[in-house]
């Protein structure tokens, strides 16, 4: 599976690689104090699952086929945790874009974590009190998602 979903690729037929804004969701997989991280084929670092949502694709379902198609898991968004807004985002192939990303704590339910696309190089729990290198932006999510809030926060 490309790491660009058609969609994209049709819209960069079109539009070649002027900054595009697109929806995206990001599944914090919490189980028994750990989440669901995996390392990312594009730069090696670690991450929560994230991913582009399909057109009309309902956010929730999103996070939650994000999770099965990267790790191989199924799991259940029990909430909208987050929201927020990426700065531009420069690909290696120069394409631009920014993400309006939603983020959902959700559940495991079932399956052995693996890697299930070639997006990620590796999956694995990490406890949430020890948690790898990464972007301070995906450890706000992972914070926002693990706080047991019930409200979604607005991070900028």
């Amino acid at each position: 599976m490309s790491p660009i979903p058609p969609f994209v690729v049709e819209l960069r037929e079109l539009v070649g690689q002027r900054q595009l804004w697109l929806p995206a969701v990001t599944a914090v997989v919490l189980h028994e104090g750990q989440v669901l991280l995996t390392r990312r084929a594009d730069n090696g670092r670690w991450a929560p699952i994230t991913g582009l949502l399909d057109p009309g694709e309902h956010p929730a379902v999103g996070a939650v086929r994000e999770a099965e198609e990267e790790a191989s898991v199924v799991v259940r968004a029990d909430r909208l945790a987050a929201t927020g807004v990426t700065p531009v985002i420069t690909h290696a192939n120069g394409d631009l874009a920014v993400y309006l990303d939603l983020t959902f704590a959700c559940s495991w339910v079932s399956g052995e974590a693996a890697v299930g696309d070639d997006e990620n190089l590796e999956v694995a729990w990490w406890p949430l009190d020890a948690l790898p290198p990464m972007e301070a932006y995906l450890l706000e999510r992972i914070e926002a998602a693990a706080s047991g809030e019930t409200a979604a926060r607005f991070l900028s």
